[in-house]
């Protein structure tokens, strides 16, 4: 049987400590905390950084580093600093290096680097080994090119090998959630479909248990399948919270792909074992016919001013569609004259914050709103054409009337100045797998003892 301690869905988001004591004491086999993905967006990524605050991110991980000390097992992170480029790898290696220092102690630490080469990325596109996943972006290789970050997503093959160099402690680039637990499972010969079932339903803590903010969760596998444990208090995992995990951030409910294959839960039985606990098993893994990996690469999209101005005046608020309809056709002619760009050059929208910021059209219109904030987004190719059309757009935010017979209004600018430079805006380019002849063939594993 193998034991995989999971103190939380991500490095940054805090653990009941009391629960991390509980699952310390139960002798886990292995710590794995997840430390990123691509749900706040493409600027991580673009620029190679962590979203997560330096100061939370250390005192976190210096618990889990006692913590794992305590357990006498080995600690591994995958998608080390949100997006897992080099930087970010070596960024949390260097927080690793204060934390020991300040706990007084020593460690192995092997690191696994996932970032890959655009020139290399390039000459395997051209080669075919680039393949599109559902919804991916038509590509060249000027696209490739472009990208300021292209990490492959690591597999269990890759942690497996970083965990067999004797590290205490394993700082993994971009992996797939799953491949940071189901690596030792499989390694040690338990149930490969269960390895990668379990995996996924624990890749989030105690998401998959009915306190889902609790965070620590102990997965068990063995030769026929897993048990989800739960171990705050409060904290419960039931058939039915177990098996919906499967949805998260999957489109099937029933098969989930990963390097080197498929996992199918399609047989898959969920017994609760008593009021907190949970067995599963009948999952099957698939070997694939190649091994591939993801690809994720971003590339800035163009420079962004932004602005903002607050209606409550209640007539405009109860034409505020029509009013920024005719601010956004006067203000895209006063470009076109006086700065001579096409449509194609730049972009500017107009989003109604506590109306439809969020969803747009497909937002209900029911409510009539006290007020509105409208949030103005420019886009162009460089920082000060983007400002240049922010401060065309400014008189218009500040006084535009809805007809030539009414006063001239005054609306409110909650900043000074209105126009903020927000700077390159980054957007995802590459959805896209990469066929290796050997799993560690696009990775790097480097050993130091800090």
């Amino acid at each position: 049987m193998t034991r995989i301690l999971i103190p939380s869905g991500a490095l940054g988001l805090d653990y009941d400590k009391a629960a991390l004591a509980r699952g310390v004491a139960m002798k886990p086999d292995l710590i794995a905390i997840d430390g990123g993905s691509t749900d706040s967006g493409p600027s991580y990524l673009g620029r190679g950084v962590s979203k997560y605050a330096r100061s939370s991110t250390k005192t976190e991980w210096k618990g889990l580093i006692a913590a794992a000390r305590d357990a006498g097992c080995p600690l591994v992170i995958g998608t080390a600093g949100t997006c897992g480029t080099d930087s970010t790898v070596d960024w949390l290696l260097n927080i690793t290096r204060e934390c020991l220092a300040e706990l007084g102690m020593t460690a192995r630490i092997a690191t696994l680097k996932c970032e890959q080469n655009p020139e290399q990325i390039a000459a395997a596109f051209e080669a075919g080994r680039v393949t599109p996943l559902s919804a991916a972006p038509e590509i060249d290789t000027r696209t490739i090119a472009g990208c300021t970050h292209i990490v492959a997503l690591a597999g269990a093959e890759q942690i497996a090998a970083a965990l067999k160099t004797g590290a205490d402690i394993v700082i993994a680039g971009r992996t797939t959630d799953t491949a940071i637990i189901a690596a030792i499972p499989i390694e040690r010969g338990d149930h490969a479909g269960a390895a990668w079932h379990g995996a996924k339903i624990g890749e989030c803590g105690a998401l998959c248990a009915t306190n889902p903010q609790s965070g620590v969760l102990m997965v068990e596998f063995d030769a026929t399948g897993f048990t989800v444990n739960p171990l705050a208090e409060g904290a419960n995992a039931t058939p039915h919270t177990v098996l919906a995990h499967m949805l998260y951030e999957n489109s099937d409910p029933f098969i989930l792909y990963e390097p080197g294959g498929h996992l199918d839960v399609t047989g898959a039985r969920y017994t609760a074992l008593d009021e907190s606990r949970v067995r599963v098993e009948g999952s099957e893994w698939h070997v694939g016919d190649a091994y591939t990996v993801k690809l994720e690469g971003a590339r800035i999209a163009g420079y962004q001013t932004v602005m903002m101005a607050t209606l409550r005046d209640r007539h405009y608020v109860r034409n505020v569609r029509a009013w920024t309809d005719d601010i956004l056709k006067k203000h895209a002619a006063k470009v076109q004259d006086r700065m001579d760009l096409g449509p194609n050059d730049y972009s500017v929208e107009l989003r109604l914050v506590g109306m439809d910021a969020t969803l747009g059209g497909l937002e209900t219109r029911d409510a009539e709103p006290n007020e509105a904030g409208v949030l103005c987004i420019v886009t162009a190719s460089d920082q000060a054409t983007a400002n240049e059309i922010g401060k065309m757009m400014n008189p218009y935010l500040l006084h535009h009337p809805l007809t030539r017979e009414e006063e001239q209004p005054t609306f409110s600018f909650p900043f000074s100045p209105a126009e903020i430079d927000r700077g390159a805006a980054y957007e995802f380019c590459l959805h896209h797998t990469l066929r290796l002849d050997d799993p560690m063939e696009a990775f790097r594993l480097e050993v130091v003892d800090a």
